[in-house]
């Protein structure tokens, strides 16, 4: 197994910045996702590792060996794509065995390779069909497949599952959590879809306009973002952001919302820089419909989603401000109804006007 170190790595397309000096060390058989909007450079930064961009600037190694100077088939990697790169004129068996056949590999072992990848994926049955013939699923474990058989030391995903529908998409991303448990090789997975990345990665690394914004688990990413940036864009449905205002009297901040509400947060006063004004950031799971009597604050349901094992309630307060509150799955909110809302201050995230996040223990 291979691990991947990126040391500075730098890449320019004219004038435009696209990836700058990004550092990275992926552990040998992690999985490991880039995480990131359109356009951020994820993309670009995993065709540099495939060696189907160069490298402006900085080092790329595999296994401790530099590669950044060498042609793709020299890496020991094997990229799948998000249009799956078929032959169309070839079967299934051929597209598998073409770039083997030409690497000199035996034929009694591109057969046993075939085998063994066809039955893992469960498409051994269409060996003999032509890519045309095969559904959009079984085209994409085709093209994974042909991954498996060249046995790299390194897998790239370039979003894969992006051009298959919601349930196949969800079984596909099980199909490649199993298959990662099975080979425990190196894996790197783009994809803007923060439900992929949660659900895949060991560590998730967040990219946001050509930087690293934070690298952890995922939990550590939802839970303690690094970011405001990061808070708003891991997590379904999206972070509550509130403007607040701040005081420091206490050992641990207070925040004055804008419909008059104090909360007491759990975020430590004297961590914070001395703005007055923050964003107070809650995910919808720590605000709760409550009776209006025993709600720290209270609004009008404006929507209600219901979900069947949660009900989603969209809240506006007096100020007008907007949030996304839970409630059970039976729940018997109707929109125009008031509601209270009893809010885990303790697990509030604070964030700065740069952006920083700051937390309490329980965040």
């Amino acid at each position: 197994m291979s691990g991947v170190l990126l040391a500075g790595v730098t890449k320019r397309f004219g004038d435009a910045l696209i990836v700058d000096r990004l550092s990275l060390d992926i552990a040998a058989g992690e999985f490991v996702v880039f995480l990131g909007p359109s356009g951020c450079g994820k993309s670009t930064l995993l065709r540099m590792i495939a060696g189907l961009e160069s490298v402006d600037e900085g080092e790329i190694l595999i296994d401790g060996r530099r590669v950044d100077h060498l042609p793709p088939g020299a890496r020991g990697v094997a990229m799948v794509f998000q249009h799956y790169a078929l032959y169309p004129h070839m079967t299934i068996r051929k597209n598998l065995s073409f770039g083997l056949r030409n690497m000199g590999v035996p034929a009694d072992e591109i057969d046993r390779r075939i085998d063994a990848a066809t039955k893992s994926l469960e498409i051994e049955a269409l060996l003999d069909r032509r890519p045309g013939q095969l559904s959009g699923g079984q085209r994409q474990r085709a093209a994974i497949a042909r991954a498996i058989v060249k046995q790299p030391a390194l897998f790239l995903f370039d979003e894969p599952l992006s051009n298959l529908d919601a349930a196949l998409r969800g079984r596909t991303r099980i199909e490649l959590a199993q298959l990662h448990q099975q080979l425990r090789t190196t894996m790197i997975f783009v994809t803007h879809d923060q439900v992929e990345a949660m659900t895949l990665a060991d560590r998730i690394v967040v990219i946001n306009d050509r930087r690293i914004e934070q690298i952890g688990t995922p939990m550590e990413i939802y839970r303690r973002p690094a970011t405001q940036f990061v808070a708003s864009f891991v997590g379904t449905p999206k972070i509550n952001l509130l403007p607040v205002t701040v005081d420091r009297s206490g050992a641990a901040a207070q925040v004055r919302l804008g419909d008059g509400t104090v909360l007491e947060t759990a975020v430590s006063s004297v961590s914070l820089p001395g703005e007055a004004d923050m964003t107070l950031g809650l995910r919808p799971e720590r605000i709760r419909i409550a009776p209006l009597e025993r709600g720290d604050t209270r609004g009008e349901a404006r929507v209600v989603e219901r979900l069947g094992e949660r009900t989603l309630v969209h809240v506006r307060l007096a100020d007008g401000a907007m949030l996304v509150a839970e409630d059970r799955g039976d729940s018997d909110v109707q929109a125009g109804q008031a509601v209270g809302l009893a809010m885990e201050g303790a697990c509030a995230h604070l964030f700065a006007r740069d952006g920083t996040a700051y937390h309490g223990v329980s965040a």
